[in-house]
Formats: structure tokens, C-alpha cells, sequence
């Protein structure tokens, strides 16, 4: 029986997937190898948790019906507010999904000893008499043409019974809106190239980029830098280790192409910030940082921070040189068992940039990590494992839900992603936003054609 196989095709079990928000399904029970016979169906299906229920007949139809229960062969109903009817395919085998979900909840699976997969008491009802047969009528309980279920073939080919896993994994709807098509990630480029700062007297706007070691904040740059040069580089030093593989100040320009001209983005990494009181980044080099006061490859030094009197020190940084937004990088696989040193660290250097008033937005990165069915980042606002981390990141960091967006890096990739792309961009137009909403602090300055 180790060799028994499934007969849906691969495009089949993706529609299925997607009518169950679910990324995981096991073979239980195939009726042309155990038996048509509800005996059997029970033996191998009761006690398995949720479990999906796919009928072929000879017309092309694949049907059947889904539960959130468990089968116990309780000899009653039980109530299931999630269970639902469905087809994949209808006559000569088209595919065209169709879902009917649970009108009478209390009456939901009809869970008999006697009885094959029996959804309403008798709605859709398979392994009918224990023969290779359907039985079907709609009823209070499902509410449906029963001609588009199965196209009246009532006779089976065959009859499987899959466990699904992960069913609550995914929400049905995102709970953000974004549009993944090349011609949204198209806008948000032109957006990101046209965008000037209102302040004469700034050219490019200053974002700061903060995090522990190993959270991916070089590798933000490095991946920004990629979309917008069209393949995939490594400019900034990344990778993992037990210290901070950046041990200099650097500001990073972003270029439009292999040889096209700034963007109005200077991306600035820093050493990552470390547990261990001095290592890593200190709190005071932020706010030399902010100030403007940090020269481009200033070599950090924790044992001493930066004073006026330092080889190198802007003594009177305008506000170009200084910082405009925050972008603090958070692995989101770690938020839940960060140390406590770490976290009370990460929260000292939330409260000195709002001393300064600079907006802050979080990157949440390994988004492709935190949940481990989500193969397609399309659906990372569908995942509830990174919704759950992203709400315990604004509790834990004391930040807006609002202000935290997920991201993946490029890390393995040697091509780019659409899809990636589109995340990376949408966090960097929000970057944007915030330092523009910082600029609206100071006054409008006229062009200089107008004095």
C-alpha cells in the first residue's frame, strides 16, 4: 500500500489549494486500492483532523467536499461553520472551479459508521450504498444546481480522501491590498525615479538603516540596488556571522542602471546592533549618525564614539547631510526570541530617534522563513504566520502596526523577481513617504530663480 499515489495532476492540486487557503495534503484513502466501502473510508479516515474528499466520474468532473472536523463515526452530524461543496473540473475535464459553501452549519457532515463521505445528510453523499456511486440533492444545509456539480454522472472512477494540513495557514483575502503585475512594479520605479524633495537644499533624501547583526540590513541595500540596476549585485558587504559584518559607515547612493544617474536615495548602513554592552553599534553613534556629524566610511569603534575632536567629524553638517528616516531591519523569524538585552536595546534607539523626530518604518526580512508553506510571496499578506509576527514585532518594538512592512532579500536568487521586486519597492516608496512627511517640518524654500 506505500505505493499507492494520488490521481490528481499537479495543476489540479494547486486549484485545490487554492480553494482550501491550504499548501499540504495526504493520501488517506483511494477507493480503487482500499475499497469502495465506508468501513474502510473510516478505518483509514477517521481521527485524521481536517480532510478533503475529490470524486472523478466518466464525464471529466472532479468534485466532492471539504471538512474542518474530524470523522469519529459518531453516528450524528457535526457542525462545521468552514466546510464546503466543490468542483475543480466539469465536463471533459475543463477546469473550472466552482465552491458552495455551508448553508446549515449545525448539519454540516453527516458522520456515520454506514456511511461513505456524507456531507448535509445526503447533499453529497459518496461511496453511496458502498458501490463506486454518488448520491446528491440540494438541500437546507447546501444550496446548489446539483448538474453543476457533477454533471448528473453519479457513477465514480474514483473516490480519494486526502488529510489537510496547514488549512488555517492562510487567510482567504489579504489583509493589504497590492497589485503583483509587472506594470505596478514598473510604477513604483517611475515613482521612485521622479521623486524630488521639496527642499531645494535637499537632493536626496538620507535614509538610515538599523537592526542586530545578521537581520539583513546590508542586504536590503544590496537587494534595492539589484531591482534597480537589473540583475542581481553585491555591493554592500553581507552575509552571516556572530559580530557585525559592516564595520564602517557607509552611505550608499542608488543608481538607475549599470551606468545611469543617482536616485534621490542614499541608503546609509551601520555597524548591527550587538546584546553585549560594547559591541556592535552604540546608541550615541546613532545620534552623531542622525546629526549629520558620521563621515562616509567612518570605521566604528565601540570602545570609543565619535567627538568633535575625532579625525573626520562634520562639525556643521546641514540638513542634507543629516538623517530623514529610519529603517529598522528585523528578522522575522527571531522577533519572538529576541533577547531581552537585544529588545530593551532596540527600544533605547526607537525612543532617541523620536527624540529627533525622525519617522521610523520596520522591514520585517525572511518573510519566506516565518512561514514555511508560503512558496509564493504573492501570498505574504495572505500568511497569518506573518501577520503573527509582524503584530508581535509592533508590540514588542512599540511601533504601529502601519509602519511595518514585510520584505525578503535577495540572498540565494541569481535572477530577479517580480514579485520580490514589488515588495522591495513597495518598501522603499514608504520609506519615501515618511522622509518627505519629516522634510514638511522645515520651511519652504523658493526657488532661487524667484528671489
Amino acid at each position: 500500500m506505500a505505493d499507492v499515489k494520488s490521481r490528481l495532476t499537479q495543476d489540479e492540486v494547486e486549484q485545490l489549494q487554492h480553494l482550501l487557503g491550504s499548501r499540504s495534503l495526504s493520501l488517506l484513502y483511494k477507493a480503487s486500492v482500499h475499497g469502495y466501502n465506508a468501513s474502510i473510508f473510516h478505518a483509514k479516515c477517521d481521527a485524521q483532523g481536517p480532510t478533503v474528499a475529490v470524486a472523478y466520474n466518466g464525464s471529466g468532473y472532479i468534485f466532492g467536499g471539504f471538512t474542518n472536523q474530524c470523522y469519529v463515526s459518531s453516528g450524528g452530524y457535526i457542525k462545521d461553520e468552514k466546510a464546503f461543496l466543490f468542483r475543480l473540473k466539469s465536463k471533459e475535464g475543463v477546469l473550472s472551479p466552482l465552491k458552495i459553501p455551508v448553508k446549515t452549519a449545525t448539519s454540516a457532515i453527516y458522520d456515520h459508521s454506514s456511511n461513505g463521505p456524507n456531507f448535509g445528510g445526503g447533499a453529497l453523499q459518496l461511496l453511496d450504498q458502498n458501490a463506486a456511486a454518488a448520491a446528491t440533492s440540494s438541500n437546507d444545509n447546501y444550496t446548489y444546481n446539483v448538474a453543476d456539480l457533477h454533471g448528473n454522472d453519479l457513477g465514480l472512477t474514483e473516490c480519494e480522501v486526502y488529510r489537510v494540513e496547514d488549512i488555517s495557514s492562510f487567510l482567504e483575502s489579504p489583509w493589504r491590498k497590492i497589485t503583483w503585475t509587472t506594470e505596478e512594479r514598473e510604477k513604483i520605479m517611475d515613482e521612485i525615479r521622479s521623486y524630488k524633495p521639496y527642499l531645494n537644499s535637499v537632493q536626496q533624501i538620507r535614509i538610515l538603516v538599523l537592526g542586530p547583526v545578521g537581520a539583513g540590513k546590508s542586504s536590503f541595500f544590496n537587494s534595492v540596488n539589484s531591482v534597480f540596476r537589473g540583475y542581481v549585485t553585491s555591493q554592500a558587504i553581507a552575509g552571516s556571522d556572530n559580530a557585525s559584518m559592516t564595520t564602517q559607515y557607509r552611505t550608499y547612493p542608488v543608481k538607475d542602471g549599470s551606468n545611469g544617474k543617482p536616485l534621490p536615495i542614499i541608503l546609509c548602513d551601520t555597524m548591527g546592533i550587538e546584546e553585549k554592552s560594547g559591541t556592535g553599534l552604540e546608541i550615541e553613534e546613532v545620534s552623531n549618525i542622525i546629526k549629520g556629524h558620521v563621515p562616509d566610511r567612518y570605521q566604528f569603534n565601540p570602545a570609543a564614539t565619535l567627538r568633535p575632536d575625532s579625525p573626520g567629524y562634520v562639525k556643521t553638517p546641514s540638513l542634507k547631510d543629516q538623517i530623514h528616516c529610519v529603517a529598522f531591519v528585523i528578522d522575522g523569524c527571531k522577533i519572538e526570541i529576541l533577547p531581552e538585552k537585544l529588545e530593551d536595546k532596540l527600544k533605547q534607539l526607537r525612543r532617541k530617534v523620536n527624540q529627533f523626530g525622525i519617522p521610523q518604518l520596520v522591514l520585517l526580512t525572511k518573510v519566506d522563513e516565518i512561514c514555511s508553506t508560503l512558496e509564493d510571496v504573492k501570498c505574504v499578506y495572505n500568511s497569518k504566520a506573518v501577520e503573527k509576527q509582524m503584530r508581535i514585532t509592533a508590540e514588542k518594538l512599540g511601533i504601529p502596526l502601519a509602519q511595518i512592512v514585510p520584505v525578503k532579500n535577495y540572498c540565494s536568487e541569481l535572477d530577479l523577481s517580480c514579485d520580490v521586486d514589488i515588495l522591495l519597492l513597495s518598501a522603499m516608496r514608504q520609506l519615501i513617504r515618511l522622509a518627505e512627511s519629516y522634510l514638511d517640518n522645515f520651511p519652504f524654500e523658493r526657488p532661487k530663480e524667484e528671489l
